[in-house]
């Protein structure tokens, strides 16, 4: 249900991850988050990087902020948005040996897929999973309490997580995937009871299988009753966020796919928002927006996360033009294509980034006859 974004017109956000401050280096390492915030050194470096977060977005004038994955351990390619939910769930333990995992084992030695991808263990499952301490609702109030703009939470979704676990309990993958999605589902209800009202599962693998060949109507079919088991009950403004992949800055895949296939079976999901990689792409897949009636909403992205170019304002600001061919402004979003990583996009690049996503946005808004934002970075008053 739309809360949040309800009466917003093209309201400004990110997608999820900022670039990790080099002094914080503590990890979780596997902790509860309650427990290690009794530790000091954690404590301190945890909530003034979130500080930092939660500033340069306000800076840049964003209306709906993120916690900038703050929880995450600075693993390589940013393996902790899969392993956070999958080390904080009972029935999975460490594996040994390379892993077996579908897509994964195919990357080659010599490639940085093959380092980010099939060299690290996942874990495998011996016995039925459980809710245990992922503490959703707790990382949320953290970030929440820095700003009285909403915050926007996301995770991995379930369908796409399911795929890092080999299954020697469940010997069935919709029985581990239903599993999963029942566990998450837990979490996702605690987190909006505690008032979260934006809540975004990532990369369910709709668009993925949408391209690929030999997928099946069920199989679709299925990854849509994944989601929807997976955010059935949630109280709070629902978003699906889709890219296509970004560990270490990199695509899963080599060449650019559209979401051409995928799309309509997006668009069946339980959800208020769907995003869509559209910077990289310089637009051309905005087209398909207009093809299909539907009252969800679509957050673009307009800022390219694996280029260090900083976009100007007038090139979003043209994105932004182009989606209002196909989408009313009262249906559009502005993000990012993904998130900017803890190790890719430096934090400086960042920041400037969202600054150009918010003035380019403002352009459109004043063309519009819409209220502009407040961008204290940009304010020629107070730069330094």
């Amino acid at each position: 249900m739309l809360t949040v974004t309800k009466d917003m017109i093209l309201p400004t956000t990110c997608t999820g991850s900022m670039p990790r401050p080099h002094w914080y280096t503590e990890n979780l390492d596997g902790r509860a988050f309650n427990e290690a915030l009794t530790h000091i050194s954690f404590r301190e470096q945890y909530l003034d990087a979130l500080a930092c977060y939660i500033g340069d977005q306000e800076r840049a004038g964003l209306d709906i902020l993120v916690d900038g994955d703050c929880r995450f351990d600075m693993r390589i390619g940013g393996r902790s948005w899969i392993s956070y939910p999958l080390e904080h769930i009972n029935g999975l333990v460490g594996t040994t040996g390379d892993t077996t995992i579908g897509l994964i084992k195919e990357f080659q030695p010599g490639t940085i897929m093959y380092e980010l991808q099939a060299r690290p263990q996942w874990p495998l499952c011996h016995e039925a999973m459980s809710r245990r301490d992922m503490e959703y609702d707790l990382l949320w109030k953290a970030a929440q309490q820095m700003t009285d703009r909403p915050v926007k939470f996301g995770t991995i979704s379930s369908q796409c997580a399911a795929g890092f676990i080999e299954d020697h309990y469940y010997h069935d993958p919709k029985k581990l995937l239903f599993a999963l999605c029942d566990v998450m589902n837990q979490e996702l209800k605690t987190l909006a009871a505690a008032g979260c009202q934006i809540i975004q599962l990532e990369e369910p693998l709709i668009h993925f299988t949408g391209i690929n060949p030999d997928a099946t109507e069920a199989d679709l079919q299925l990854l849509i009753e994944a989601f929807n088991r997976e955010v059935d009950g949630v109280e709070a403004e629902i978003w699906c966020h889709t890219c296509w992949g970004n560990p270490s800055q990199q695509r899963v895949f080599t060449q650019k796919h559209s979401y051409q296939n995928g799309l309509p079976y997006l668009l069946q999901l339980n959800c208020d928002v769907v995003t869509l990689e559209v910077a990289h792409t310089e637009g051309s897949e905005l087209p398909l927006l207009g093809k299909h009636e539907t009252d969800k909403k679509f957050a673009i992205g307009v800022i390219d996360h694996r280029s260090l170019q900083v976009e100007t304002a007038e090139e979003v600001a043209g994105l932004v033009r182009e989606a209002l061919k196909y989408v009313p402004p009262e249906r559009l979003i502005i993000s990012t294509d993904c998130g900017f990583g803890r190790e890719g996009v430096p934090r400086r690049n960042a920041l400037y980034k969202l600054v150009s996503l918010v003035r380019g946005t403002n352009i459109v808004r004043k063309e519009l006859g819409l209220p502009e934002a407040e961008i204290r970075a940009a304010d020629p008053r107070l730069v330094l």
